[in-house]
């Protein structure tokens, strides 16, 4: 039998990336925007304010005629609508003066024009809307938990090996903060393209993935790396694959883990994917774990995504039967 190198395998173009973040563009609030961006929104926002007021303030200066007082003495006992204004700049720093309260006290109302009061007022109503605003998008973005999340960090692939007398698909998953992420739950989902019996095609179909750690549950006591175990039995999606077409597949297992910080007690979620490409079939993780002469614990993270060859069956299928062999014949 001759196998044809020229065959095209089709990659899987990724719905969630390896750092977390959702192959997909959503018209969303501005928080989730760059922080540079937020910076620049908070100025842009505030000198727009201040400027765009600076002209109303200066337009009704030049229409009641306080510019022509300046320059004409023979009219300077006229009353005027606001007190040293001559030109675009001293009507700029009124505005600003006048939205941010600073109030030096050169520049002043004379109360003579009813239009400069209306506009007092819609210019401190508009302040106090922008300064809401613009505080709380960025309390909303320091709040974010993403530096956190990034402490939290998968193994590059992930392995199919035998643990504990089953085929198992396990990642590895390290908290690299000394403070611990409390309530820490893990999960994962299967995404791939389905066909129902009704011919309807569904391109993003979900598949609960249970995973389980090393002490049996699924509440991680993270305060060293841990191995997650996905038990492949009957019931498991990767039960139908082998070692020789697990790179064919089309599908993206996506790993999730919430927690709370416990500096903080703000709420997080971790995430990453892996691609058919990245699970090995037939491999185990090396140890990262290790103690002293001294007995104190060594985490070794050099370690922490290398792999090893290990005896595995080559498909799912053959270690279920042969394991319902040997019970039948116990």
């Amino acid at each position: 039998m001759t196998i044809n190198k020229d065959i095209y395998i089709h990659v899987r173009t990724r719905f969630v990336t390896k750092d977390g973040h959702c192959n997909i563009k959503f018209g969303t609030t501005e928080y989730h925007n760059h922080f540079c961006f937020v910076i620049v929104l908070f100025a842009a926002a505030f000198t727009g304010s201040w400027f765009i007021f600076g002209l109303l303030w200066y337009s009704l200066a030049k229409n009641n005629g306080d510019l022509e007082v300046l320059q004409n003495s023979s009219e300077s006992q006229r009353i005027k609508c606001i007190e040293n204004i001559n030109s675009l700049t001293t009507a700029f720093l009124y505005s600003l003066e006048t939205q941010t309260t600073i109030g030096y006290g050169g520049r002043a109302l004379t109360g003579h024009c009813p239009g400069t009061v209306a506009l007092l007022i819609i210019q401190s109503l508009m302040g106090a809307i922008i300064n809401c605003f613009m505080c709380g998008l960025i309390l909303a973005k320091i709040s974010l938990p993403k530096r956190r999340a990034k402490t939290v960090t998968f193994s590059e692939t992930a392995v199919i090996c035998l643990w504990k007398g089953n085929l198992c698909l396990q990642i590895r998953v390290a908290n690299l903060r000394k403070t611990l992420l409390i309530g820490s739950h893990i999960y994962g989902k299967l995404l791939r393209t389905t066909i129902t019996p009704e011919g309807e095609t569904i391109i993003l179909d979900q598949v609960n993935i249970d995973f389980l750690v090393d002490a049996g549950k699924d509440n991680l006591f993270f305060v060293c790396p841990l191995t997650l175990y996905h038990v492949i039995d009957k019931s498991s999606p990767f039960s139908e694959m082998a070692a020789d077409t697990l790179q064919q597949q089309d599908f993206e297992l996506v790993v999730f883990l919430d927690g709370t910080a416990e500096s903080t007690s703000l709420s997080c979620q971790v995430r990453t994917s892996y691609l058919p490409q990245e699970i090995k079939w037939g491999y185990s993780f090396l140890p990262v774990i290790s103690r002293t002469k001294g007995g104190k614990y060594r985490v070794d993270l050099s370690n922490f995504s290398k792999t090893e060859p290990a005896a595995t069956p080559h498909c799912a299928c053959c270690f279920h039967n042969e394991h319902n062999k040997e019970e039948e014949e116990g």
